[in-house]
């Protein structure tokens, strides 16, 4: 089960777009004009499904639990390394089990785009530093509480 996720993220982030945030070659509910920066549904936040609010609970509980650690740049890099395996597993069973509108879905994208490089970078996968992409997924993290209906979440501080 853990391969299958790990597989999943990686050729998510594999099929990244450069500069888009958007999946090169996705069908997958995309047209022509999809967004390249976050939107709201006529002025709304997106809906969500309950596979997208449960994969964003558990990020952002995770996150809560280490957040002081974050701001001072003082977790470990196991610390690290553990929040980065989180998140990626996540964000594998986000993709592979919401069923979300093609808008509020093209817009999904951007956010787990975010969230995929924090991870690759908490895991020391990427040229950015783990602690920068444990801020990176902070941020992705109240971006979509931002833009997405999710009954009760309250942003990290």
């Amino acid at each position: 089960m853990r391969i299958r996720h790990t597989l999943l993220v990686t050729a998510l982030v594999a099929g990244l777009a450069p500069g888009t945030g958007t999946l090169a070659g996705d069908t997958h509910h995309h047209a022509a004009g999809e967004p390249s920066r976050l939107s709201l549904d006529h002025g709304r936040k997106w809906a969500t499904d309950a596979p997208l609010r449960s994969g964003m609970s558990e990020i952002r509980q995770a996150l809560a639990a280490k957040l002081e650690g974050i701001h001072k740049r003082a977790l470990t890099p196991a610390e690290y390394r553990a929040l980065g395996v989180t998140v990626e597993a996540q964000v594998a069973g986000i993709v592979a089990e919401c069923k979300l509108a093609p808008a509020a879905d093209a817009n999904l994208h951007l956010i787990v785009a975010e969230l995929s490089a924090g991870a690759d970078a908490l895991q020391g996968k990427s040229a950015v530093e783990p602690a920068v992409g444990a801020l990176q997924t902070v941020q992705a993290v109240n971006r979509y509480g931002q833009y997405f209906d999710h009954p009760g979440w309250k942003p990290l501080r």
